[in-house]
């Protein structure tokens, strides 16, 4: 059976999203290895996990933006809407909004609690509109 193993988000240096995933939210660095883009310029592939997710958890590709399309879209991937879900538990809730904040992030509303769980929208420091739920 398949299953999701990556998704990429673009940004203007991979440093740059390692600060915010591990040094910011304390995900694992999965893999930092050099490589060779399709016109032979070198690139990096980087793949962050959150912490403990475990080996066959999807992950997350930080895709150094290339060229003046990729460069308009950083932060713009979901056209401005949700479009990555971060769980954690209910305990962790209030220290992961504090990290996210610290990280660089920006919470766009207050915490709120729906019949699915607690959650808050935030923007990665580039823009990308992510929710942060713990779930009921």
């Amino acid at each position: 059976m398949a299953h999701l193993a990556l998704v990429t988000v673009i940004v203007p240096d991979e440093d740059d999203g390692l600060s915010f995933f591990v040094d910011g939210l304390g995900f694992d660095l999965v893999e930092d290895t050099p490589s060779v883009a399709n016109d032979g310029t070198p690139k990096r592939w980087v793949v962050v996990r959150p912490a403990g997710a475990g080996d066959d958890a999807a992950g997350i590709l930080l895709a150094r933006a290339r060229g003046d399309e990729q460069l308009a879209g950083i932060g713009t991937q979901f056209a401005g809407r949700v479009g990555l879900f971060l769980h954690v538990d209910e305990a962790t809730f209030d220290d992961m909004t504090t990290r996210i904040e610290t990280a660089g992030g920006r919470l766009m509303e207050p915490p709120r609690t729906e019949p699915y769980g607690r959650v808050v929208v935030f923007r990665d420091p580039w823009g990308n509109r992510w929710d942060l739920l713990a779930p009921a």
